[in-house]
C-alpha cells in the first residue's frame, strides 16, 4: 500500500516535494507502521525497486526458459513500454539515477547465475566482470530503445541482446542445452 501510494504521488508531483505524511494519508497507514519498516521515503522507494528487480532478474529461472537466455529482455522491455509514463516520471525526477546501479547489480548477478546454470565455463576471475559488463550493455540497449521511442519490438531487442552477449562471451552455444 505504501509503495503504491508513493508511486501514485510520483505521478502527481516531484519526488522531492512528496512528504512521508502524504504517503501515509494516501495509503491509510500510520506513521509508526511506516517507520517500523522504512527510514524515509527514499528507503521505501528503493525497497520497492529492489523487490521489482528481484522478480525480474529471477523470472527466467522461475519460467524455466532456455539457458541461452541470460536476461528477460523482451519481458522487461514490454513492462517498461506498458509503464512508460512511470519510467518518464523516474527520469524526470532523477530517481532513475538511484535505480540504474540497482538494475546493473541485479542483472549482473542474474547473468552470472544463468551462465552457471547453462554450464558455461568462464574464468572465475573474470566471470563477475563479464556479467557486470553484459548488464551494462543491456542498460545501454535499454537507453537506446527508450531514446528511439520504444518502437523496436521487445522480442527483436531480446534477440539482439543475446546475439551480442553470446558473441562477446565467445562461447559455443551448441554445447548449451536448450
Amino acid at each position: 500500500m505504501l509503495g503504491d501510494a508513493l508511486i501514485a504521488l510520483m505521478h502527481e508531483k516531484d519526488f522531492d516535494k512528496i512528504t512521508v505524511q502524504e504517503v501515509l494519508e494516501r495509503a491509510g497507514v500510520g506513521r509508526s507502521t511506516f517507520y517500523m519498516h522504512y527510514r524515509d521515503k527514499d528507503d521505501l522507494f528503493l525497497s520497492d525497486v529492489e523487490d521489482f528487480l528481484e522478480g525480474v532478474s529471477t523470472a527466467l529461472k522461475r519460467l524455466e526458459t532456455s539457458p541461452k537466455r541470460l536476461l528477460p529482455v523482451k519481458e522487461f522491455l514490454a513492462h517498461i513500454h506498458e509503464a512508460r509514463e512511470f519510467y518518464t516520471v523516474l527520469v524526470r525526477s532523477g530517481k532513475i539515477n538511484d535505480v540504474r546501479p540497482l538494475m546493473r547489480g541485479f542483472f549482473a548477478r542474474s547473468i552470472e547465475d544463468r551462465l552457471q546454470t547453462a554450464g558455461v565455463e568462464i574464468d572465475p576471475a573474470h566471470g563477475s566482470a563479464q556479467a557486470y559488463a553484459l548488464a551494462g550493455s543491456f542498460l545501454s540497449l535499454l537507453d537506446w530503445w527508450v531514446d528511439q521511442g520504444m518502437k523496436a519490438d521487445p522480442k527483436e531487442m531480446d534477440e539482439l541482446f543475446h546475439r551480442m552477449a553470446w558473441s562477446g562471451l565467445a562461447v559455443d552455444q551448441r554445447s548449451i542445452s536448450s
